[in-house]
């Protein structure tokens, strides 16, 4: 047994042979580590006092993994004069991995308030905890990110590296990109999954997508706008950490690896059913709204008497009435929305809704045209319409 100071912890790299025969130990210590333990066959190195064996390291991307390839080259250099030399070899090994996309495992060295280290070859990068995988988190959801962090420790986890900067010493992984190279070609836009709400912002939710292995892999975001058909102030109003949602997916950049969400989707538009369906029982509702003279006496909602008129002047467009109105109890918008309603036409009549705040018009057009015609001369009138 012999001893070599001087700080180098990774001698097993150093040394290779084909030689089956006997072995020694050989034991070297490290300045900030236990003694660490390798076997060597008898005569396969020779090693002379003030000098070492240094290797040539190129890296190797065939595959999906990169990895150290052997010595090469044979140069006297000092115990002191090989960690820089690694070192360089393993940042530019990282470099590729990030360039290239590839996945690394690595082993969980520790943690600290933010984020797990990862060990890479002779560096250790930093994984924050915004980058692990919603897996841990929703497998576990009573214990806190430190807890998770500390179960953590030891073992390997799928990474990728998302930045590798040797000369300010960043060395940054995602197990979140990892993930998404494993799972977004399970996933679709117009998929339906359930769902478990993440972190809640005023902007929209995080929602981690449930998989048929029953574990939650990746995140997607719910927009404000895709919560309710109600009108939302505050999304925290509808949505908290860790409520069960189903959403569906309505888009998908896989240049960003980003999945956008809708809860509102997966549920009717009430814009879009007919006025019984859309006012309460209990709501005001105005049945009897036409004079003796068959004339409208409901005053139409603000702005919607000029697209009455603009329509008037369409082509198969004979007459529009606004045939009965009504209040809801919740707001979709304050705004005037004008839509085709769900009700089947009756021989020439079709019925739209105009909508702003609480209230609701029905409005019943007389004309030749198809629903695809209406709809082409809606959009003529409200490009018109200031």
């Amino acid at each position: 047994m012999c001893t070599v100071s001087g700080g180098i912890g990774f001698l097993s790299q150093l040394f290779t042979s084909d030689s089956v025969t006997s072995t020694h130990q050989f034991c070297c210590f490290s300045a900030n580590s236990s003694p660490l333990h390798m076997n060597f066959p008898r005569n396969s190195c020779l090693l002379k006092r003030g000098s070492l064996l240094s290797p040539r390291v190129s890296v190797s991307t065939t595959g999906n993994n990169a990895k150290i390839d052997g010595v090469n080259d044979q140069l006297s250099l000092s115990p002191d004069e090989i960690i820089p030399d690694r070192k360089s070899a393993d940042w530019k090994a990282a470099k590729t991995y990030s360039e290239r996309g590839l996945v690394y495992e690595g082993k969980v060295e520790g943690f600290n308030g933010g984020g797990l280290l990862i060990r890479f070859y002779s560096l250790v990068g930093f994984l924050p905890f915004p980058q692990m995988s919603p897996y841990h988190s929703c497998k576990e959801p009573q214990k806190t990110i430190q807890e998770i962090a500390r179960d953590l420790t030891g073992s390997v986890l799928s990474v990728k590296v998302i930045q590798a900067d040797e000369d300010k010493r960043r060395l940054i992984f995602s197990e979140k990109e990892a993930s998404w190279l494993k799972f977004s070609n399970q996933i679709n836009v117009g998929d339906t999954f359930q769902a478990r709400v993440g972190s809640v912002e005023d902007y929209g939710a995080f929602v981690h997508l449930r998989f048929p292995d029953g574990s939650y892999h990746l995140t997607g975001l719910v927009h404000v706008s895709e919560v309710s058909w109600d009108l939302v102030h505050d999304v925290r109003d509808i949505l908290t950490e860790g409520d069960d949602v189903r959403v569906k997916i309505i888009n998908i950049d896989w240049e960003k690896s980003r999945i956008t969400l809708s809860i509102k989707q997966l549920e009717e538009d009430p814009l879009l059913e007919t006025l019984d369906q859309v006012i309460h029982k209990d709501a005001s509702v105005h049945p009897n709204s036409l004079d003796s003279n068959g004339s409208s006496v409901i005053k139409p909602l603000l702005g919607l008497e000029t697209i009455i008129e603009e329509l008037m002047q369409e082509d198969g467009i004979y007459d529009i009435t606004i045939s009965r109105q009504g209040f809801e109890k919740r707001v979709v918008s304050q705004d005037l929305q004008l839509w085709l309603s769900n009700a089947p036409a009756s021989g020439d009549h079709f019925t739209l809704l105009a909508r702003a705040g609480r209230q609701v018009q029905e409005i019943q057009l007389t004309t030749s045209l198809d629903q695809e015609g209406i709809k082409r001369a809606l959009q003529r009138v409200l490009e018109r319409v200031p």
